[in-house]
């Protein structure tokens, strides 16, 4: 083996042939780890393929000679390969010990090509092994060893060893893509990837016709990974994809179960391969489209409409673009081609036509172009045409002038509201909205129409912000984002009525309510396409425009809550149309409804738990558990009961997110403004005033609120957020597709740009809570808009800190790709505490983050945030090499957090929501020093000073600790305690005194935890508290038997006043659970008497166990056995017995030791019998 890196090529089969014969089962592993390090197959390999590359370019008349030697290494290789192969088939020690090797290569810099070589190999010839393969696979990608560098090597550098076992490959690819592990997947559609790079066409065939399965399995990830890949493979390799286009095609046939996303990728996939530089062989596909698509596009039902719009749109884009790239710079447009310019216009004319009868369709359309010009598909003359006819509709369909005023007879007086400049009253434009309205709804039925509007074409006001979203990116795209021309629609004013309700919200009907609805969220919605459109306006007057624009969508949300508080059954117009039918949306809200109402909600209102917008969506008020009678008979009732809440009631518009238009991401670069000066100039155009705007508290938690669902969205994994059973996968994606046209680094990118300003808003909000503390002595007590703005500001502090903790919880930082992305974002921490040096290493900016992040604990104004504060300083710490030393702060935080007290809230009896409490205390116990210690001081002094104290008091060390929250520590108490001694290993007979002391020791201490955490069921007897009792005692006494039995063995001698103490200890505990069982029989609850047989039957295993440890130690003379009473908790005798049962009662008891009970005989209790096993030791011998 030492001479192994010495011998030539040519030899190199036969050498390794006859080592791999000579390999037995004791010296496999030894022979193989060595063989696997000194064979280096990349040195032989790569220097003949690099001279005969060079030889190439040198002379290409002389190159034979360095192509036989190219063709003489690569032969010796595939039969180097050709002998592993054969052993590794045939001989079952050398396949394991090869798989051991590598398994045991810890350091990622150890790992070689020949390493994943191998296990391809050993994976495509024994199948009794595939599983162990493809667990060492998983574990290697996820510990990053094997990486998309190393995988790309090893098909560069041993494809025609790989070649042979493609149909392998492919397996393993596919089982891959099964996973629910981003970075597997990942590494799955490499596979794929490289595959298709690196072998021949019949290969390449393969991996379409894989790929093409994975998108017809109806899976969403599969499917959305398979398209992936396949787009990749179009840009990797045009032609060799063109040879098998025929088998991406038949993918047309399943656009039913795909969604609108897949669909666009599709259309755009077979887009590119049909409309590429060779027309002609594409033809039968292009003919193909068409007729997909207009069959699609003159279906009556909206789904497959749906998908003639995005197949007819991602076609046109692809048409164009192909066009505009072919033309050079100096041709330009003159250069392109009339036929292609008609056969787009053309197909967008078909589309405009056969959409425009439906509003639906049409938004959808509008939606669909804008992201096409969005993503600068778009030829410049094909965006001539469009720029030429959208301005001139959009004006005639939704803008009057202010002079000519609406007139008409309508249910509400008309008036132009929300103008942010003052107009004369013949100058001006303004947004046609409530008569367009009004035609739409009313008129349609039975209502009288005005002579104006009957002579007018109907519009429907659903298209305004999806046309004004088109509109805008068009203007945009011709003007290098100059939006000059536009800009008047920012500030015009809107035909509306007054929206306040005040006091006529009782007297106005239900079709006047559903009317007002609408016609809010129609104004919220051209509100939030106007933010989107000028938020990245420079000049300081818009900016200041675009933040009154923000004030007013948070004022008429605040509106809108009112009326949707009294219209229960209303469903919104919608606004975000790329749905995959719209018989989605009515159920959704119905669906929402229904489980509200179930939930104990009046009407459907989902209710806010502070009575705020600001507070958890997860947080429903328990008021109020009458269930909602839409009938008219009980409207009046309702309306009663809401007009007497009306201060304390809300509705959550978190149950509308998919009716509010989508904002862009980079709306929210308005978080970087501080103070806009915006000046008001008079009719001469000279400065009148000049005011200062600011974004404020309520607008910026509508933008965090925001942000946060987006980030949630895209970075939070989805396995973290699956969508239930029977639940529509399309729900979650509702109002996120201009937000899934980016990738999550993209995504991710955008958030650290953002980082900065949001750190500003941080501080800024710390200090707010430092002040309060200074003035208030942490009290809240003001008047009621002092209450309102702290709820605020303690809102938007808890979306900011669970922005931060999405984003650097995001999977996609382990990736080598986006570590700068990661340094970049650490950076932006680091430097708020002080400006950094350059270069640091990741570990010092991890350290500085930490302690930056740590500086917030004091002024944290809720226990919500104080968990997402604790949850981010982990996910820092997870990203550190050194953790240790940063543990102990997170334990002292947490413990910190449970010390405090915390302002309640209004309704509840306690601010906390028990699975945050039974998190953050998981968190304390998990990250503490000593698990035994804090679990000791918790339940030996937090619990008495709760007993010691008034009904609805708190423990004063712990004012967590309640009688409500009791049952949580407890049950986190016991969980801890068992994971803690169930980790201790058992010690050996060979270890040191000193170990023995130190772990006897340490089971004494666990030993008494146990006993205060039982003795605690004499108190607090409530069926959750003896529940927990019994599950974690018997895994606590299996964990006894386990790991401190075979240490008492051979600690008995030399401890025994020790281990006789700790017995003893314990037989009180085993005691008192043998009662419990009792408890549970003679209350015959099911939910504990299920636990009773196997606790009884641990407990009759320990008392067999310290038998057999008094005989290994000569003491068996000290066992004996006794009858035990069966008790109830309080001690009390249970008289219910038959006095014949007692003879089969058996107890061993030890004096000064310990008993443990159980019957020996659980199967023949029949819900009254209890056996009982005790045990002792005597004092003496």
């Amino acid at each position: 083996m030492g001479k192994l890196l010495s011998v030539k090529l040519d030899d190199l089969p036969v050498i390794i042939k006859f080592i791999l014969h000579s390999v037995t089962a004791a010296d496999a592993l030894e022979v193989i780890s060595e063989l696997r390090e000194k064979l280096d197959l990349q040195h032989c390999i790569l220097p003949s393929r690099f001279q005969a590359s060079q030889s190439k370019l040198k002379n290409k008349g002389r190159q034979s000679s360095s192509g036989n030697q190219e063709n003489s290494g690569q032969d010796c290789v595939i039969l180097l390969f050709d002998v592993i192969k054969s052993a590794v088939r045939y001989e079952k020690i050398i396949s394991e010990a090869w798989i051991k090797a590598i398994e045991s290569t810890a350091s990622v810099s150890e790992h070689k090509t020949f390493d994943v070589a191998m296990l391809l190999i050993i994976y495509s010839t024994n199948t009794q092994t595939k599983k162990h393969i493809e667990r060492v696979l998983r574990n290697k990608i996820r510990s990053g060893c094997f990486q998309e560098q190393l995988l790309q090597s090893t098909f560069y550098i041993h494809y025609l060893v790989l070649k042979d076992i493609c149909p392998s490959i492919l397996s393993l690819a596919q089982s891959l893509l099964h996973s629910l592990d981003q970075s597997i997947i990942l590494f799955g559609s490499l596979l794929y990837k490289y595959a298709f790079k690196f072998f021949d066409t019949y290969c390449q065939q393969e991996v379409v016709g894989a790929l093409v399965t994975h998108i017809c399995s109806g899976n969403e990830a599969e499917v959305d990974t398979a398209l992936d890949v396949l787009l990749e493979l179009v840009v990797l390799n045009l032609s060799a994809m063109k040879l098998n286009v025929v088998f991406v095609k038949g993918i047309l046939d399943y656009l039913d179960n795909m969604s609108p996303q897949q669909i666009r990728k599709l259309f755009y996939i077979l887009s590119t391969l049909a409309f590429s530089k060779q027309h002609e062989a594409s033809s039968h596909i292009q003919d193909d489209m068409h007729l997909v698509i207009r069959k699609q596009l003159s279906s009556t039902i909206f789904k497959y409409k749906l998908i003639g719009i995005i197949g007819a749109v991602t076609m046109a884009g692809i048409m164009a673009e192909d066009r505009s790239r072919s033309s050079n710079l100096t041709q330009g447009r003159t250069d392109m081609s009339t036929e292609q310019y008609t056969r787009v216009t053309s197909l967008l004319q078909l589309v405009h036509s056969c959409s425009e009868q439906s509003p639906q369709a049409s938004a959808l359309y509008y939606d669909e172009f804008a992201n096409l010009i969005q993503g600068g598909n778009l030829a410049p003359k094909a965006l001539e045409w469009v720029g030429q006819t959208i301005f001139n509709d959009f004006q005639d369909a939704f803008v009057v002038d202010f002079s000519v005023f609406a007139e008409g007879d309508y249910p509400f007086p008309v008036k132009a509201l929300y103008g942010l400049e003052e107009y004369s009253s013949h100058d001006g434009i303004v947004i046609n909205l409530l008569p367009l309205l009004f035609s739409q709804d009313f008129a349609k039925d039975g209502g009288r129409m005005t002579s104006k509007e009957s002579d007018q074409k109907s519009v429907s006001p659903l298209c305004l912000a999806p046309y004004f979203r088109l509109l805008r990116l068009c203007v945009e795209k011709q003007h290098n984002g100059n939006l000059e021309e536009i800009d008047g629609l920012l500030d015009c004013p809107i035909f509306l009525t007054d929206l306040d309700p005040g006091e006529r919200l009782e007297s106005m009907s239900v079709k006047e309510h559903s009317f007002m609805c609408s016609l809010i969220f129609l104004t919220l919605n051209w509100f939030r396409e106007v933010v989107n459109a000028f938020c990245q306006q420079t000049s300081p007057e818009i900016k200041g425009k675009v933040l009154t624009r923000l004030k007013h969508v948070v004022e008429l949300q605040r509106i809108l809550e009112k009326y949707l508080a009294v219209t229960p059954d209303y469903v919104p117009p919608l606004a975000n149309f790329d749905l995959e039918t719209l018989d989605v949306t009515p159920p959704t809200t119905a669906a929402i409804s229904a489980k509200i109402r179930k939930r104990g909600k009046i009407g459907g209102r989902k209710q806010k738990a502070d009575g705020s917008k600001t507070s958890s969506p997860d947080t429903l008020s328990k008021e109020d558990s009458s269930e909602c009678d839409p009938t008219p008979s009980n409207r009046s009732k309702l309306e009663k009961e809401f007009k007497g809440k009306e201060e304390k009631t809300s509705v959550s518009l978190q149950n509308y997110h998919a009716f509010f238009r989508e904002l862009d991401i980079e709306v929210f670069s308005v978080m970087r403004c501080g103070l806009v000066t915006k000046f008001i100039l008079d009719s001469e155009m000279h400065t009148e005033a000049t005011e200062i705007v600011q974004l404020q508290p309520p607008e910026l938690l509508f933008l965090l609120e925001d942000l946060s669902q987006k980030l949630e969205n895209m970075l939070t994994p989805s396995v973290a957020r699956r969508i239930p059973f029977l639940k529509s996968k399309g729900n979650r994606n509702i109002g996120f597709s201009h937000l899934h046209q980016r990738s999550a680094q993209e995504i991710a990118h955008s958030i650290v740009q953002l980082l900065a300003p949001m750190c500003n808003h941080l501080e800024n909000i710390h200090n707010y809570f430092q002040c309060l503390a200074a003035e208030n002595h942490g009290v809240v007590d003001g008047p009621r808009m002092k209450v309102q703005e702290y709820r605020i500001m303690s809102s938007c502090y808890q979306r900011l800190l669970q922005i931060f903790h999405g984003l650097f919880a995001w999977s996609g930082f382990f990736q080598l790709e986006n570590y700068n992305l990661l340094y970049s974002a650490l950076e932006v921490l680091t430097n708020r505490l002080k400006q950094g040096e350059p270069d640091q290493s990741l570990e010092e900016l991890l350290s500085q983050s930490f302690n930056y992040l740590q500086n917030f604990s004091h002024s944290i104004p809720s226990f919500q945030c104080a968990l997402y504060l604790i949850r981010l300083l982990m996910v820092i710490l997870e990203k550190s090499t050194a953790p240790a030393q940063k543990k102990e702060k997170i334990a002292s935080l947490a413990k910190q957090f449970l010390c405090r007290v915390w302002p309640s809230g209004e309704k509840e009896k306690s601010s906390i929501p028990t699975e945050q409490l039974q998190t953050l205390l998981s968190i304390y116990l998990e990250h503490t020093s000593s698990v035994l210690k804090a679990i000791e001081e918790i339940a030996g002094v937090g619990v008495p000073e709760l007993i010691n104290s008034p009904k609805d008091a708190s423990s004063s060390t712990f004012p967590t600790l309640t009688r409500h929250t009791f049952v949580i520590f407890f049950r986190v108490m016991m969980a801890e305690l068992e994971k803690t001694v169930k980790g201790l290993q058992a010690g050996t007979a060979a270890d040191s005194q000193q170990i023995h002391e130190e772990k006897l020791l340490y089971w004494n201490m666990a030993v008494r935890d146990f006993s205060i955490l039982i003795s605690l069921i004499k108190v607090f007897d409530s069926r959750p508290v003896l529940h927990v009792c019994l599950k974690y005692g018997r895994l606590f006494v299996e964990a006894f038997l386990k790991q401190c039995m075979p240490l008492l063995d051979f600690s008995f001698r030399k401890h025994r006043e020790d281990v006789l103490s700790l017995l003893e200890t314990f037989q009180l505990d085993t005691r008192l659970l043998h009662h419990l069982c009792g408890h549970s029989k003679i209350h015959q609850d099911t939910r504990l008497t299920k636990h009773v047989p196997l606790l009884k039957k641990t407990l009759e295993l320990l008392v067999c166990r310290v038998k057999a440890m008094l005989i290994f130690n000569n003491c068996r003379e000290a066992f004996w056995l006794g009858n035990l009473k069966n008790r109830d908790l309080q001690g009390e005798e249970i008289k219910s017995q038959n006095s014949e049962e007692s003879e089969d009662d058996t107890a061993s008891q030890v004096s000064k030791s310990k008993a443990t009970e159980d019957g020996e005989e659980v199967e023949v209790s029949d819900g009254e019998t209890e056996q009982d096993s005790d045990e002792s030791d005597d004092n003496s011998d």
